[in-house]
């Protein structure tokens, strides 16, 4: 695979990938059994970063790193990548389950509750028929023991799954991801509300929101009170932080 153009914005990398070279890159690696792993990141993640150097650096580690949110396609483009495109976690999803299913590799899934995890399964069969997803694992919303990371590792390893889908959110799937390289010989994408997205969960927002950059505007409305003080502390911060490095450290 050819090197990527990257740029770092507030100290964390950000690889100008686009669907079609993520989706190859992350099947090939299926196909080998190499430990990998992807950050999908938007402005949370990046903020994220910012106010943890440790966090920033379980992300900078991860083998891509794609432009999930719009102000981060900005963000490159205004750094000189001006082909620089938007990697959407959902859509990038859905696009790896239909390159998987045309090549026989066998998907797992890790994150959400027990009943979205079904109704996706059934989303990608109707998609992609022939896919094989013979890994659909609900932890438990909490730390997990080492005995119960133990038994998740081995149902992932004995079901056969070629690569991961992880969905519990950030900061906690890239931790996972990161603590997981080397355990698991396959690709571990962190792909958050994903699962909820496409099983109809959780709304997503219009298109043209998410062309203009006002996604995370949507998701505030759907859901106040889980998200106000994430966005309210971290966009504010991002836009400023941002613009003294373009002023100041081009």
């Amino acid at each position: 695979m050819p090197d990527l153009e990257t740029r770092y914005v507030l100290g964390q990398r950000l690889d100008a990938t686009s669907y079609e070279d993520a989706t190859n890159r992350v099947i090939d690696w299926a196909h080998k059994g190499e430990s990998r792993y992807v950050s999908v990141t938007n402005v949370h993640v990046v903020m994220e970063g910012w106010d943890s150097p440790e966090y920033r650096s379980i992300i900078n580690g991860s083998d891509l790193i794609t432009p999930d949110g719009v102000p981060l396609v900005w963000s490159l483009r205004a750094l000189g990548v001006k082909y620089a495109t938007r990697v959407y976690g959902p859509s990038l999803t859905l696009n790896i389950c239909q390159a998987a299913a045309e090549q026989g590799i066998k998907v797992g899934l890790y994150g959400g509750t027990e009943e979205s995890l079904a109704d996706f399964v059934e989303v990608l069969k109707q998609r992609f028929p022939g896919i094989e997803v013979p890994c659909a694992i609900s932890p438990p919303f909490r730390a997990l023991t080492a005995e119960e990371d133990e038994k998740y590792v081995r149902e992932i390893k004995d079901s056969g799954a070629q690569l991961v889908f992880v969905g519990i959110g950030c900061p906690k799937q890239e931790r996972w991801m990161s603590a997981h390289k080397g355990v698991l010989n396959l690709p571990m994408l962190g792909v958050g509300a994903a699962f909820d997205f496409h099983s109809g969960r959780v709304k997503q927002s219009p298109k043209f929101m998410q062309a203009i950059g006002m996604e995370w505007f949507f998701r505030l409305m759907m859901e106040p009170r889980r998200l106000w003080r994430r966005y309210v502390w971290h966009n504010p911060r991002f836009v400023a932080l941002l613009a003294w490095q373009l002023i100041f450290k081009d």
